[in-house]
């Protein structure tokens, strides 16, 4: 394979002829009373032109492997996936989740897409957008200051102070938010407590943006949101601090799903951002049910790895939509497959077909899992220019045995042309029909119950073992009306287990649910597992260093 070099991605972006989104929206039959405008480039799709419009879309899934330090590129997949079927002729839009600023001045970059398979404006979508992130933080602190406020003027409610579990936010990676206390500086600094922070896509404002169906969901849902107990232990809502009402007054227009293009002129819906290892991990139901009545195929994403990702978009999300999924696109990397296969990073580049061959056991059971939902798969290999045939043959090799189609796809460097072996697979799947989609398990159920399903029938763990913090906290929820809602597992990305050091398909482990705490609002609960954390803290090096704006406007470092 003759290497290609290939400009940054803000580069390719930034040389980017982009459509004016009118005639963007047009191509979904939308017209410019259908839209609010923001820019030559961006709008919101009002939800009232969207009502008389009845579904007729398919759904695409595109999930992964468990991601690893080597990267799996599914975004830049979703991406050029739905590039590819818009040039095989196919009405598709792509629905994405808004990337987190704490994350793009972090580590991680930007999250908009990569190569030539991007959506665009990627500068503005990696940063203040249409302000969607500011207005979730907004309605989440106010929340936050009128439950303060309440205790401050009084406490009629008999809140007690030791068991306020409604934190703050900020869409930022700041480690010395995780622990605060406020209310210091005397009778006028308010009642003083233990508070902390979480980063946005980890408010439970962000699950609820992002599975609110219309603005009286929304406000019913945010009227449920937990934000404490009383002194003898009875749960207090939002709606007890008649705070919802406002809340929803901050969030009227970002509820409103985005319109944006791919770097080929495509229309993409971008909207809500919660994290996949803490939260759902899903773009909101608004954005794809638009998706639904305006394209014949829609492509979106779930967060992270199929165990986390896959399993939640089918269990909460399609559920919270009735949505049904019609075909998964799983993707994996030779490189990934060969740190799951025991490769040390600094080797990845140097030809291991064996190492494939043993981390293809990561991919099987992705595959084995998302068979259980009933819904068929595509393996999309996302080829790297190092990666050689011997390797790229042992993951062919060994989709074939289980029966799964593969495609290469080299959407990063050449676009939709790139990703046409994926979407005719994709396409291939959607016209042999058979799709039978089901949740992993019935919602009633015990708490405790569908934990376990979960941890051993997508995990492979053998056992589940509860904390009495958390085996006295499913017994509280279940008092409190939530023993019949999903469960939401917060678990790392990186391995099926609780330890992010298991790589591959480990066997034999055990979970351990450390707490479980209400996402009233959203409709689930949320089971805690190993060392994750809400706040998340910038690396030694923060992207953020890179980046500088010129004196013409330009954006630089942006990854």
């Amino acid at each position: 394979m003759t290497k290609t070099t290939v400009p940054t991605d803000i580069a390719i972006a930034q040389g980017a002829t982009l459509r004016p989104i009118t005639d963007v929206a047009a191509d979904l039959g939308l017209g410019p009373d259908d839209l609010i405008l923001y820019g030559d480039d961006k709008a919101k799709i009002r939800l009232s032109s969207l009502a008389a419009r009845k579904r007729r879309g398919r759904l695409v899934l595109v999930t992964a492997i468990n991601p690893t330090a080597a990267g799996e590129g599914k975004s830049t997949v979703t991406v050029g996936v739905t590039q590819a079927l818009r040039r095989l002729g196919k009405r598709a839009v792509l629905c994405m989740r808004e990337p987190s600023l704490g994350p793009v001045f972090g580590i991680k970059g930007g999250a908009a897409g990569g190569g030539y398979a991007q959506v665009v404006p990627m500068e503005d979508i990696n940063l203040h957008f249409t302000g969607d992130f500011h207005a979730i933080s907004s309605a989440h602190n106010l929340l936050a200051a009128m439950l303060d406020n309440h205790l401050h003027q009084g406490n009629a409610l008999d809140i007690d102070p030791r068991r306020i579990t409604w934190p703050r936010t900020i869409d930022m990676n700041d480690r010395a938010l995780r622990d605060i206390v406020v209310g210091l500086g005397g009778p006028l600094g308010g009642v003083p407590r233990q508070d902390r922070f979480v980063i946005t896509p980890a408010s439970e404002i962000m699950a609820v943006m992002a599975l609110a169906k219309d603005a009286d969901d929304l406000e019913n849902r945010l009227g449920r949101i937990m934000v404490g107990m009383t002194r003898d232990q009875q749960p207090v809502c939002a709606k007890d601090l008649k705070a919802h009402g406002a809340m929803a007054l901050l969030l009227k227009d970002a509820l409103s799903p985005n319109l944006v293009q791919t770097l080929e002129g495509g229309p993409a819906i971008v909207h809500c951002g919660p994290f996949g290892n803490i939260a759902h991990g899903c773009n909101s139901v608004v954005a794809t049910d638009a998706g639904l009545r305006l394209a014949d195929i829609v492509v979106t994403e779930a967060g992270f790895g199929a165990d986390l990702g896959a399993e939640k978009f089918f269990d909460i999300k399609c559920r919270v939509g009735d949505l049904n999924p019609e075909v998964a696109v799983a993707v994996a990397t030779v490189r990934a497959l060969k740190l799951h296969g025991g490769v040390a990073k600094d080797q990845l580049t140097s030809p291991n077909p064996k190492a494939v061959e043993r981390g293809f056991a990561n991919l099987r059971r992705h595959l084995e899992n998302i068979a259980k939902f009933g819904v068929p798969a595509v393996v999309a290999i996302n080829r790297f220019t190092a990666d050689i045939d011997a390797e790229l043959d042992v993951v062919r090799a060994g989709c074939e045995a289980l029966g799964v189609t593969v495609a290469l796809c080299e959407v990063w460097e050449k676009g939709g042309e790139g990703g046409m072996a994926v979407a005719e697979a994709v396409i291939e799947k959607l016209e042999a029909g058979g799709a039978a989609f089901r949740p992993l398990y019935d919602e009633n159920l015990p708490i405790v119950d569908k934990i376990e399903r979960i941890a051993k029938e997508v995990y492979g763990a053998n056992s589940v073992v509860l904390t009495p913090q958390a085996s006295k906290a499913a017994d509280r929820l279940t008092k409190f009306g939530l023993g019949n809602t999903p469960v939401c597992m917060a678990k790392t990305q990186y391995s099926f287990s609780d330890d992010a050091s298991l790589l591959g398909a480990p066997t034999g482990f055990t979970i351990t649910v450390r707490d479980i705490y209400p996402s009233s609002g959203a409709g689930f609960v949320v089971a805690m597992t190993g060392d994750i954390m809400t706040m998340p803290g910038l690396g030694k090096t923060p992207a953020a260093e890179k980046m500088r704006v010129t004196r013409d406007g330009t954006i630089e470092g942006l990854f």
